[in-house]
């Protein structure tokens, strides 16, 4: 069976047709796109232009803003096999027959952490602060791991690249999205899925390209603070909802919530310095 792969997209540009482009490019043909535009437009005409029959667009008639247009994703999706891609990253050639050989070795797992390669705006290879910083506190690839282990880990540092994973949809659809995050949301459902019991397979080398730029949400949402103050809040309830399940290690991983405090000391210090945020 086709791997849905959900693109939540904000308009039309370059970058998401480079998105769309990687799919399409897929050595392995079990797979189909779906584009979900809050903000329809152009982007429309170009997918209409690609002519591609495993390549649909749903436009939304009013704007849900991020949380909900990925629950959106969730919703429309009816393939075992579920991911939603970053409107700016690029899936590379073996990305599909990597992800359905691993699914059948692993026919128990809830998700599949493909990893990334961190590249610029450019499309050059790149690694951040943030990127360096969980590289340091990630569990390395190969494993099939879940639990206390990798919460507490992912508590550290948030190393799992979102537009990497790919769930399978029955977990996906059980948990879904809370609203009230934007930034969190993949970290929040990484947690409940692995609360409830949830098995990782992390691979060992990556599946997509990454792309970190300034105009991204996260780094937008960093330079403002608004990041920083969705964070705290999560991290604080989360802290109490790990120590409610027996789970100590990741509540202290929680209450020291640590590489996002490193990163919010990075961004004040170099906006102190006028220098550009790493």
């Amino acid at each position: 069976m086709d791997i849905d792969i959900m693109l939540p997209a904000y308009g039309d540009n370059a970058l998401v047709r480079e998105t769309i482009g990687s799919v399409v490019a897929q050595e392995d043909p079990r797979w189909r796109l779906t584009v979900i535009d809050d903000a329809p437009g152009d982007l429309k005409s170009f997918v209409a232009e690609l002519g591609h029959e495993k390549v649909r667009y749903l436009p939304n008639e009013r704007r849900l803003g991020i949380n909900r247009n990925f629950q959106r994703c969730v919703d429309e999706a009816t393939a075992d096999l579920v991911m939603l891609i970053g409107a700016d990253d690029r899936l590379l050639p073996d990305f599909v027959s990597r992800v359905h050989a691993a699914a059948e070795q692993h026919p128990d797992a809830a998700l599949f952490h493909t990893n990334a390669i961190v590249i610029d705006e450019h499309g050059n290879p790149a690694m951040p602060l943030a990127d360096r910083i969980k590289r340091l506190v990630s569990i390395k690839g190969g494993v099939v791991t879940g639990g206390e282990r990798l919460a507490a880990s992912l508590l550290h540092g948030n190393w799992m690249y979102f537009p990497s994973v790919v769930f399978r949809r029955d977990v996906l659809r059980k948990h879904g999205f809370r609203e009230g995050y934007d930034i969190v949301l993949d970290l929040d459902l990484y947690l409940r899925i692995l609360l409830d019991g949830g098995r990782v397979v992390l691979f060992d080398r990556p599946g997509i390209e990454y792309r970190r730029h300034a105009a991204s949400l996260s780094s937008s949402t960093a330079g403002t603070g608004a990041r920083f103050d969705e964070e705290r809040n999560y991290f604080a309830e989360t802290a109490a909802a790990m120590a409610a399940a027996g789970w100590p290690r990741a509540a202290r991983a929680a209450r020291w919530h640590l590489t996002s405090r490193m990163h919010a000391a990075a961004k004040a210090l170099a906006a102190r310095k006028g220098a550009p945020p790493a």
